[in-house]
C-alpha cells in the first residue's frame, strides 16, 4: 500500500513544472543540469513525508494527529494554500496547451483551444469527482501503468526515429554563473515546495489514518518521480542529439525556449512513425491528468474544511455547494490558461513565484511546524511585502540575464525569515491584530504584583503563587502537578454545605469543574475566549460519591487526561480530604466544536499538544 501511495505521490508531483522545465533545463546544461534539477525535487518530497511523519509523532500519533495538526497549524496560512494550488493547476493546464498542443498548429486556433482546454478540465474535474484521497491511489496506480506501457512503447521506437546520439553536456559551462542563477533559485524553491502544497498535506493525512507510514510512502514516490524526471529529460537530450532535430526558438522576451522541443520533434514524424508520437501523448496527458485530478480533490476537501464561518457578507448569499466546489477555481483557471497562451507566455513566468513568493511562507511554515506554543499568527503585511520584492528582483534578473538578481529574489525571503526569527523582540512578531489592539496605550501589559519588595509584572495567563508577609510561599491556589495528575487543594466552607452540615453533593461537581478550569488553564495559557476558533464543551459527566466531608476540612481534587481519540478526551478526576481518604471520583467527556457556528471539530492540534503530556 505504501507502494501504491508513493506512485500517486510521484504522478501528482509530476506537474507542468517538472513535466517540461526538466527538458527546458536539460537542452540548456545538459545530464548536469537535469541532475541539478531533479535531485533537489525529490529530496524535497523525501523530506517532507519524513518530517510529516514526525509532526504526526509529536501531535500523538493517532490516526487523525497529523490532520488535526494541519486544521490549527494552516489557520494563517489558508490564502497562501489555496494561491499556491490555485497557480498549481493554472501552470499546469497552461504548460501542456503551450507545450504539448499548440506546437501542432491545428487551425482554427482559437477553437481548438477552447476545446483543449475544456476537455482538460473535464477530465480532470470527472477523475476528481469519480476517485476520492481514498481511492485515487488505485486510479493512480491504474494510469501509472498505462503510462508506463506508453514508455515502453515509446523507447521502443526511438531506435527507428533516428540514430543521432544524445548531447549530454550543455553549452554553458559546468561552473558558470548563468547555471548558478537557476541552480540556487531551483534548490531553494523545490526543496521547499511540498510545504504549501495541499495535494502533499491532504495524502500525509491520508496515509496517516490508514496506519501507513508517510516516511515509506514518500520514498517511494520522490524515487519514482527522480525517474520520471530522469527520463523525460534523457529523452529531451536524446531528441537534442539527432542533426538538425531541435531548435530553440524565442520567446517574447528575447531569450531561448525549448519545452516543446520532444512535441515538436515527434510531431513532424508523426506520418512516419505514429505510435511514437501517440505514446508521448498519452505519457503527457497521464501526467497533467494525475496532478489535475489530484488538485481538485485537495481543492474540495480543503475549501469544505472552510464551511461557512466568517464569510462576508456578499458571499453568504450565494449557494454553500459553489462555495465548497472546486468549478468555479478551475474555471477561472481556464480563462486565465487562454489569455496566457495567447499572449504567448512562458513556464518560467509562472516559476518565478515558486522561486521567490511562497518561499518565505513555506520556510516560516516549516518552522512554525515545530513550535510548541500558540503563537501561530502570520506577519502577512511584512511577507507579503518581501514576497512581492523578491518576484520583481528576481524578475528583472531573469529578464536582463543577470544571475546575481535572480539568485537574491530566490534568498530573500529565507533570509527574512531568519532575521525575523532571530531580530531582538522576536518573540512578540507574531502576535495577533486582536492582541495588539487589547494592549492598553502606553500602559503595562498585565497585573503588577509585589514580591520581595519588588514590583513584578505578570503577563496575562501566567500562573503565579500567592506570596506570604514573610516572603515565604503559601499553597499554591492555582493548583500544581503530581506526576500525571493536576492536584487543586483548598478548605471547604460553610458555604459549601448544607443545612445538615455535611458539604452539599452538588459542590463536588462544582469543584472539579473548577479544578478542571485551573487545569486548562495551566495547559492552555494563551487561550483566549475572545479570539479562539474552538470551544471545549462537556458531552458528558459521572461522579460516584464515596465518602462525605465537612467545613473547614482540607480538599484535594485531582484531575488528569484518562484518555482521547480523534473527536474526544475524556478526563479522570478524584477526590481526597486530608487524611487521605477517597471522597469520591468520576470522569467526563469533553467535546471541541467551531466558536463561529458550533460544528464538532477534531481535538485543536494545540490540545493535543498541550493533553498529550499527561496522558
Amino acid at each position: 500500500m505504501n507502494f501504491l501511495w508513493g506512485n500517486s505521490i510521484a504522478l501528482s508531483w509530476m506537474w507542468g513544472l517538472g513535466l517540461f522545465f526538466s527538458v527546458q533545463f536539460s537542452l540548456q546544461y545538459g545530464l548536469f543540469g537535469l541532475l541539478t534539477f531533479a535531485i533537489p525535487n525529490a529530496l524535497g518530497l523525501m523530506i517532507f513525508g519524513g518530517l510529516a511523519q514526525l509532526i504526526a509523532k509529536r501531535a500523538g500519533n493517532g490516526p487523525d494527529a497529523l490532520g488535526s495538526f494541519f486544521a490549527s497549524w494552516s489557520r494563517p496560512y489558508r490564502f497562501v494554500f489555496f494561491l499556491y494550488q490555485i497557480l498549481a493547476i493554472i501552470l499546469t493546464v497552461f504548460a501542456l496547451v503551450r507545450y504539448g498542443w499548440q506546437p501542432l498548429g491545428l487551425e482554427p486556433g482559437g477553437l481548438y483551444l477552447l476545446l483543449t482546454i475544456l476537455v482538460i478540465l473535464a477530465a480532470a474535474t470527472l477523475f476528481g469527482e469519480e476517485f476520492d484521497i481514498r481511492r485515487i491511489k488505485f486510479s493512480h496506480g491504474v494510469l501509472g501503468l498505462i503510462a508506463l506501457g506508453a514508455m515502453g512503447i515509446l523507447l521502443g521506437q526511438l531506435p527507428a526515429i533516428g540514430n543521432g546520439k544524445p548531447i549530454m553536456t550543455g553549452a554553458n559551462p559546468f561552473m558558470g554563473l548563468n547555471f548558478w542563477g537557476y541552480a540556487i533559485p531551483i534548490c531553494v524553491g523545490l526543496t521547499l515546495g511540498p510545504w504549501l502544497d495541499l495535494q502533499q498535506w491532504q495524502r500525509a493525512i491520508q496515509i496517516q489514518r490508514e496506519g501507513k507510514s508517510p516516511l515509506l510512502s514518500y520514498l517511494f514516490g520522490g524515487s519514482q518521480f527522480f525517474l520520471l524526471l530522469l527520463a523525460h529529460g534523457c529523452l529531451a537530450l536524446w531528441v537534442a542529439g539527432q542533426s538538425g532535430a531541435v531548435a530553440m526558438r524565442q520567446g517574447i522576451d528575447g531569450l531561448a525556449y525549448g519545452q516543446d522541443s520532444v512535441t515538436r520533434f515527434l510531431w513532424g514524424l508523426v506520418a512516419l512513425h505514429p505510435w511514437a508520437f501517440g505514446a508521448y501523448v498519452v505519457i503527457l496527458f497521464v501526467m497533467t491528468l494525475t496532478t489535475l485530478d489530484s488538485g481538485y480533490v485537495a481543492l474540495r476537501w480543503y475549501l469544505s474544511k472552510s464551511g461557512g464561518a466568517n464569510r462576508s457578507f456578499p458571499l453568504s448569499l450565494l449557494p454553500e455547494a459553489l462555495l465548497e466546489s472546486p468549478l468555479p477555481a478551475l474555471i477561472f483557471a481556464g480563462c486565465f490558461t487562454v489569455a496566457a497562451v495567447w499572449l504567448r507566455l512562458e513556464l518560467e513566468y509562472f516559476m518565478i513565484f515558486y522561486a521567490t513568493f511562497f518561499v518565505g511562507y513555506a520556510a516560516l511554515a516549516l518552522v512554525r511546524a515545530f513550535h510548541t506554543g500558540q503563537g501561530n499568527a502570520l506577519p502577512q503585511v511584512k511577507m507579503f511585502c518581501v514576497g512581492s520584492v523578491a518576484v520583481v528582483i528576481f524578475a528583472y534578473g531573469y529578464f536582463l540575464s543577470n544571475p546575481w538578481g535572480m539568485i537574491l529574489g530566490s534568498i530573500l525571503p529565507v533570509g527574512y525569515i531568519v532575521w525575523m526569527l532571530l531580530k531582538p523582540g522576536s518573540g512578540h512578531e507574531f502576535v495577533g491584530g486582536v492582541e495588539e489592539l487589547e494592549k492598553t496605550a502606553g500602559g503595562p501589559n498585565g497585573e503588577l504584583v509585589m514580591q520581595e519588595g519588588r514590583e513584578e509584572r505578570i503577563e496575562p495567563g501566567r500562573v503565579v503563587p500567592f506570596p506570604k508577609a514573610g516572603g515565604e510561599l503559601a499553597t499554591d491556589l492555582f493548583g500544581h502537578f503530581e506526576g500525571k495528575w493536576f492536584v487543586h487543594t483548598f478548605v471547604a466552607t460553610y458555604a459549601d454545605t448544607n443545612s445538615v452540615g455535611n458539604v452539599y453533593f452538588g459542590m463536588y461537581a462544582m469543584w472539579v469543574g473548577k479544578t478542571r478550569e485551573l487545569f486548562f488553564n495551566r495547559c492552555l495559557p494563551k487561550f483566549n475566549l475572545k479570539t479562539t476558533p474552538y470551544y471545549i464543551l462537556t458531552r458528558s459527566f459521572e461522579h460516584k460519591f464515596m465518602r462525605e466531608t465537612r467545613e473547614f476540612e482540607r480538599v484535594s481534587v485531582k484531575i488528569k487526561v484518562g484518555e482521547y481519540n480523534r473527536k474526544f478526551v475524556t478526563l479522570e478526576h478524584a477526590i481526597f480530604d486530608s487524611a487521605g481518604n477517597q471522597l469520591g471520583k468520576g470522569k467526563q467527556q469533553l467535546i471541541f466544536v467551531s466558536s463561529s457556528d458550533y460544528k464538532l471539530l477534531d481535538i485543536p492540534g494545540e490540545v493535543y499538544e498541550a493533553f498529550v503530556a499527561y496522558a
